[in-house]
This record gives structure tokens, C-alpha cells and sequence, in this order.
């Protein structure tokens, strides 16, 4: 049987009546790869035509598993692949919560998740080789990431701090406890 966007979505609603569907115990079969795409700006697209049904994006979402730095849906008993562009998800805001000892930013994506930058969930920035365009990530939940937008990396370019990494000083974001670098110092203009 040939895997289908209404098949998948039907079982990840059954498995997320219990709460979270625990993908990574799911180790179903590989039935093949899906007509589906994630772009870049975290529209999702199937058989060449967006899905405009937010509840349904956030559903399918809620299965996406990374193995092998392949993205896959997953239900207890299938896996099909999908094509994304960049990072599966995009974070579109965020918020500073200074009530504890440590500052952090939280994560809002646009499917509704949120996580807290730390340790476990840590920033990054990579930069386009020929361009020098950074793309900021921010991890989201096992081993997938969320691009943080242009509006956010702006306003989180304004709470940045200098400080020593690696005996060197380096412009970055301080949350919970972890110092995450964005760029030497030395090269800001």
C-alpha cells in the first residue's frame, strides 16, 4: 500500500490523543519516499501544492523524525520520506525571561513549538561562503532545528554581549547559563 498525506495524518491524530507522539521509539518500516517539502520559510508543501491547513502542518509536525540527517514522518507503523529545504521548522519569536538566575530566550517556531536556548537546545550560526549571510538555528527537540527569522535574529542581535570564548572575544547570546558565539569582535563594524 502506497503511503499517502491522509493516511499519515489519520494515524498521527491517534497517537497524539495521548499527547506527544513518542516518535523516537517509532522504528517502523521505510515504505518509501512522499511528495512533500518543507521550504525554507517552513511552508509546507504536498504534490507540489502548499497546505494551507495550519492544524494539519502542526499535526504532521508532530512526526517528524531525523535519522541519518534524513527527514522522515513517522507513525508506529510507517516511515515515509520527506524533502526539506533548510531547517524543518522556523522560529518566528521569542521572549526573555529574566525571573531566575540565568537569563533565557524561549523559542516560539510557527507550528507553536517552544524551547528554552541552553545547553540542550543550543544556538548556532552558520554563514553563506560566498555571501557571508548568517543563518542562526536554534535546536528545537531531537536533533531537529528551527532558522530563526530575519525579525528575530535582529532584536536578539540587540541583547548580545562580548565575551571570551575560546581565547577570543566573541559577540554572541547568553541563555540559561550557556554562552552561545555569533561572531568575533574583532569583525563587528
Amino acid at each position: 500500500m502506497t503511503p499517502t498525506a491522509d493516511g499519515l495524518a489519520q494515524a498521527a491524530q491517534k497517537a497524539a490523543k495521548k499527547g506527544p507522539p513518542p516518535v523516537h521509539l517509532w522504528d517502523p518500516p521505510f515504505c518509501g519516499d512522499l511528495d512533500m517539502r518543507i521550504a525554507r520559510d517552513g511552508t509546507w508543501f504536498y504534490n507540489g501544492s502548499p497546505i494551507g491547513r495550519a492544524p494539519l502542518v502542526k499535526l504532521f509536525s508532530s512526526i517528524l523524525k531525523l535519522e541519518d540527517g534524513k527527514f522522515f514522518l513517522v507513525t508506529p507503523v510507517e516511515k515515509v520520506g520527506i524533502t526539506v529545504e533548510d531547517a524543518p521548522f522556523v522560529a518566528t519569536d521569542f521572549e526573555v525571561d529574566n525571573t531566575g538566575p540565568d537569563q533565557i530566550i524561549r523559542f516560539t517556531t510557527h507550528v507553536g513549538d517552544q524551547t528554552d536556548a541552553g545547553p540542550e537546545n543550543p544556538i548556532r550560526v552558520t554563514r553563506d561562503a560566498d555571501t557571508g549571510e548568517p543563518s542562526p538555528y536554534v535546536h528545537i527537540r531531537r536533533g531537529l532545528e528551527a532558522l530563526i527569522d530575519r525579525k528575530s535574529f535582529y532584536r536578539l542581535v540587540d541583547i548580545g554581549t562580548v565575551e571570551p570564548h575560546d581565547g577570543a572575544e566573541w559577540f554572541g547570546l547568553r541563555s540559561a547559563g550557556q554562552f552561545f558565539p555569533i561572531q568575533l569582535a574583532a569583525e563587528l563594524g
